[in-house]
């Protein structure tokens, strides 16, 4: 049997799984963006869109030109599917509504649309996330609290990740799905069916110059990692840093492991850096849709009822056996 192309993909999903036509069009749309994002990506400082932009987003980090680029890619594709009433983006403080003269559909979706900027300009992998949700009551005129629900109630979360190839990772709830952009024929291909991850891990990935700043029961299980064979643990594990958070989960569903970006003591205020309704629930569901774990190093990053749309949380994802050991942790 040929493989399925994402279309073909998503055919077979409403014929034996009753998956929403609107939603199946949300997802091309989302595709066409980061095949669209990709082109840029690839090109560079050929088509003119690496450096700064000269401006900040809502976090008050500084803004790449391809973050800005990437975001008006996004919005546009996802106003002209019809099928949101509502968009939370990274890059823009407030709800961004469909425009008047397009139709509005049931869903709600937030994204970042180009994750580790940092990585832009060095070459290294970025990609685009995002993340699905019932509207509750479709309006033309979304506001914040329409989109403040549990990261369970998404319908469907991904990513794309923009490296040697282009590769879209897709839940529904019912697994996860991997696809490559075949760039002969510009045509997401599936490449990966029902993606597991180990519940036992041997690398784990973390800033450790943050490490001054951890809270302990951080310090404690970072430290057990690096004692090796000599230590607690009594085997060996490698170290990893990308920088890009969807970098760091591909490489998880590829061949396991656990991700961190905890909390630290430099802001008391904030609860994590990563932000809970674009990034840590759409990479949550990934997670626990391969078999994986995700909590906030207290609860399930799931079950969080988010109070704005640009919250942020600590994020601990990856293998299930170490996701709960270091969340045991900050239990003692």
């Amino acid at each position: 049997m040929s493989t399925l192309s994402l279309s073909q993909y998503l055919c077979r999903e409403q014929q034996l799984h009753d998956l929403d036509p609107v939603l199946s069009r949300l997802i091309v749309s989302v595709s066409e963006a980061c095949k669209t994002i990709s082109f840029k990506v690839r090109n560079g400082a050929l088509a003119g869109v690496l450096g700064m932009a000269g401006s900040e987003n809502v976090q008050g980090e500084d803004q790449k030109k391809l973050d800005i680029i990437s975001n008006d890619i996004f919005v546009e594709a996802v106003a002209l599917s019809g099928s949101v009433c509502g968009m939370v983006s990274e890059e823009i403080p407030e709800v961004i509504p469909v425009p008047e003269d397009l139709p509005i559909g049931p869903y709600l979706i937030c994204f970042d649309p180009l994750d580790g900027s940092s990585n832009i300009d060095i070459n290294v992998s970025i990609g685009s996330i995002f993340s699905v949700l019932p509207a509750v009551r479709p309006k033309r005129e979304p506001v914040a609290e329409d989109f403040l629900m549990p990261g369970t109630k998404q319908v469907a979360a991904g990513y794309c990740m923009y490296g040697p190839q282009t590769q879209l990772v897709l839940t529904f709830g019912r697994g996860v799905v991997m696809f490559t952009l075949d760039p002969t024929t510009g045509t997401f291909m599936l490449t990966a069916e029902d993606v597991r991850v180990d519940r036992s891990a041997k690398e784990f990935a973390i800033n450790c110059s943050n490490m001054r700043h951890w809270e302990d029961p951080v310090k404690r299980y970072v430290a057990e990692l690096l004692e090796g064979k000599t230590g607690v643990r009594g085997k060996d594990f490698n170290m990893r840093w990308v920088a890009a958070m969807v970098a760091e989960v591909h490489r998880i569903l590829q061949r396991g492991g656990i991700f961190m970006y905890p909390r630290d003591h430099r802001d008391l205020t904030k609860p994590g850096k990563l932000r809970l309704m674009y990034e840590a629930n759409p990479m949550s569901m990934l997670m626990e849709n391969a078999g994986a774990a995700a909590t906030n190093g207290h609860q399930r990053i799931l079950d969080i009822v988010p109070e704005k749309i640009h919250q942020r949380v600590a994020v601990f994802l990856g293998a299930a056996d170490e996701v709960e050991r270091v969340t045991s942790y900050h239990a003692e």
